[in-house]
C-alpha cells in the first residue's frame, strides 16, 4: 500500500468526547469517524489500544494484544442486555478529564454485572476462547486478579508456568478466566465492527506498538527467555534513552531489553506474530521508537537514571523478513537521537519517517524538519501526543522567543507560497503550523486534534519522563462544524 498525499488526524480512543468518564468504542467513535470522512480526512490516527497497567500508560500494558476493557461501550453492552439503564446512569460523569481512579473503582465491578448476564456457553464466545489469542492474557489477569503482585512474586510453580500449575489455575479459577476472555471478546467485537464502518467511509487506522512491553505482562511471563531476564525471572538489563530534549537526565523507562539473540534462533516468531496481528488490527501501523531497532540504550535494572546505560546492537532488517507485503503498511517512530545506522535501516526498509513541526524552528535551515526540507516519503505532525500542543507552546514562550519564532514561521511560509498573517500572543500560529503541515511534500499530513482545535496545554496528552497527570486529556464535545470545514477547505487548497 502506497501512501497518497492525503491528510490525518490524531486523536485517541480515550480521548472521545461521551458520557462514561472515557471515550469508547461506540456512538461517539462512530460520529467522529463521519466529521474525519465529511471533511476529506483519510486517515486517523490512534495510539495503542491495549489494556493499560501501572502509570494507565497506553505504552505500559499488561498484554500487546490486548483490548483496553475501558473502551468497551456500555451502551452497546446495554443494547445486548447485559446492563441496565439504571446502571448506565450511575455510570456517567461529568465531562472533562479521564479520571482513572475512579475508572479502576467503578468500572471493572460494572463489566462483572455485565458478565454476570452473559450467556458464555454460546458457540461464538467458545469459539473465541478455544482460538486462544487470549489464553495468556486471560490466564494472567486471573493470577493477578487473585494472587495479585507482579508475576516474579507468585509461586514457583506458576511463576515459572509449571503445566499443572497453570491447569490448576484454569480450572480453580474458571469463572475468572471466563471473565477476562469475555472482556477481550465484547471489545474485539466492538473494535472490528468500529473498523469496519471507517473503512466504508474510506477512513484507514493508523496504530501504534510500542517496542517494549511492560514487565508485568502476560507477554513476558509467557516469553521470559525473549528478554533479559536474572534466574528469578526479574529484569537484569532494562530499556530507555539518553540525556536528551526532553530529559537532562535521560529517561528510566523500566521496561525489560530484548535478548535478540533468543529472539532471532526463533526465527522472530513472537515478533513475526505480534506485527501481523497489529496489521490485521490496523490498516497502518507505526513502530514506536524504531531507532531501537537498529541500536538500542540498555541500563543496568538497579540504576537510579538513565545517564549510566550502554548501546547494544539490535535486530535490524531481519525482524521484518517475515513480513511480506505487510512491510508497505508500517511508518517508522524515527524520532530522538537519530545516527547514520537508523537512517541507513529506514533507507533499507523503506519506511516513511516522522518529521514534526515543532522541532523545526531553532534557526538552522538544514534542519530535517523545516516544511521545505521534508521529503515525500514522510508522515508530517504538528506535534505528537509526548508533545506539548502548538498553543502550550507558544503560551510558554517569552516575548522575544516568540518574536523570533514568528518570523521563522513567516519565512516557512513565504517559502511554501502561504499569505497568511500571524499576530500577536500566538494568534494564527497554530493554523500555520496546521497549514504548513498540509502544504509540505511529506505524502501523509496528521494533525493532533488538539492543534486542530487550538488548544493549550491543559489538552496535553504526555509529559515524557513524568508519570503523573498523563494521558487524562479529553474532549469535551465533538470538535465543530466550524473547525471541521476549515480544515476540509485546506485539505482541498492542498490537494489532501
Amino acid at each position: 500500500m502506497k501512501i497518497h498525499r492525503s491528510a490525518g488526524v490524531l486523536c485517541h480512543i480515550s480521548e472521545l468526547p461521551g458520557d462514561y468518564g472515557v471515550g469508547s468504542l461506540g456512538k461517539r467513535a462512530y460520529d467522529f469517524a463521519r466529521l474525519l470522512a465529511r471533511s476529506g480526512v483519510k486517515y486517523w490516527q490512534i495510539l495503542p489500544l491495549v489494556q493499560t497497567g501501572f502509570g494507565d500508560s497506553p505504552y505500559q500494558s499488561v498484554a500487546c494484544n490486548s483490548g483496553n476493557p475501558y473502551f468497551i461501550d456500555l451502551e452497546l453492552l446495554c443494547k445486548e442486555k447485559l446492563l441496565t439503564r439504571e446502571e448506565l446512569k450511575a455510570a456517567v460523569r461529568k465531562p472533562g478529564s479521564v479520571d482513572f481512579g475512579d475508572l479502576y473503582q467503578s468500572r471493572y465491578p460494572l463489566l462483572r454485572k455485565a458478565f454476570s448476564r452473559f450467556a458464555f456457553d454460546n458457540e461464538t464466545f467458545r469459539t473465541f476462547v478455544k482460538q486462544g489469542k487470549f489464553e495468556d492474557y486471560a490466564l494472567f489477569m486471573t493470577a493477578k486478579s487473585v494472587f495479585g503482585g507482579t508475576f516474579s512474586d507468585w509461586e514457583e510453580g506458576l511463576r515459572f508456568r509449571d503445566p499443572a500449575a497453570i491447569e490448576a489455575l484454569r480450572t480453580e479459577y474458571h469463572e475468572e478466566y471466563l471473565f477476562w476472555q469475555f472482556l477481550q471478546y465484547e471489545f474485539w467485537k466492538q473494535w472490528e465492527a468500529l473498523h469496519a464502518y471507517c473503512r466504508k467511509l474510506g477512513l484507514m487506522i493508523v496504530g501504534d506498538i510500542p517496542l517494549y512491553v511492560a514487565y508485568d505482562s502476560a507477554d513476558v511471563w509467557a516469553h521470559p527467555d525473549l528478554f533479559k531476564l536474572d534466574e528469578e525471572l526479574k529484569p537484569a538489563k532494562v530499556s530507555g534513552v539518553p540525556p536528551d530534549y526532553f530529559s537532562e537526565k535521560g529517561q528510566l523507562w523500566g521496561n525489560p531489553v530484548y535478548d535478540w539473540g533468543a529472539n532471532e534462533a526463533s526465527g522472530f516468531a513472537w515478533w513475526t506474530e505480534r506485527l501481523r496481528t497489529a496489521l490485521t488490527t490496523y490498516d497502518v501501523v507505526r513502530i514506536d521508537h524504531f531507532r531501537g531497532i537498529d541500536r538500542y540504550y540498555e541500563i543496568d535494572a538497579a540504576a537510579e537514571d538513565a545517564t549510566a546505560g550502554t548501546w547494544q546492537k539490535g535486530p535490524g532488517e531481519a525482524l521484518f523478513s517475515l513480513l511480506g507485503e505487510g512491510r508497505d503498511h508500517i511508518i517508522a517512530e524515527d524520532l530522538g537521537l537519530i545516527d547514520e545506522g537508523v537512517r541507513a535501516l529506514l533507507k533499507r526498509t523503506g519506511f516513511p519517517g516522522m518529521k514534526v513541526l515543532l522541532f523545526a524552528f531553532d534557526g538552522n535551515e538544514n534542519n530535517d524538519y523545516l516544511p521545505k526540507n521534508i521529503g515525500e516519503n514522510s508522515i508530517v505532525y504538528t506535534g505528537t501526543h509526548d508533545n506539548d500542543t502548538v498553543r502550550g507552546y507558544v503560551d510558554r514562550l517569552t516575548a522575544e522567543e516568540y518574536i523570533l519564532l514568528r518570523s521563522r514561521v513567516a519565512a516557512a511560509l513565504e517559502t511554501e507560497n502561504i499569505e497568511m498573517n500571524i499576530g500577536a500572543q500566538g494568534e494564527g500560529m497554530c493554523e500555520a503550523f496546521v497549514r504548513l503541515a498540509l502544504s509540505c511534500k511529506a505524502s501523509l499530513a496528521i494533525i493532533p486534534v488538539h492543534d486542530l482545535l487550538g488548544l493549550g496545554e491543559e489538552a496535553r496528552m504526555n509529559t515524557p519522563g513524568t508519570d503523573r497527570n498523563n494521558w487524562q486529556f479529553r474532549l469535551k464535545k465533538q470538535p465543530s462544524a466550524r473547525a471541521m470545514g476549515r480544515l476540509k477547505k485546506m485539505i482541498k487548497i492542498y490537494r489532501r
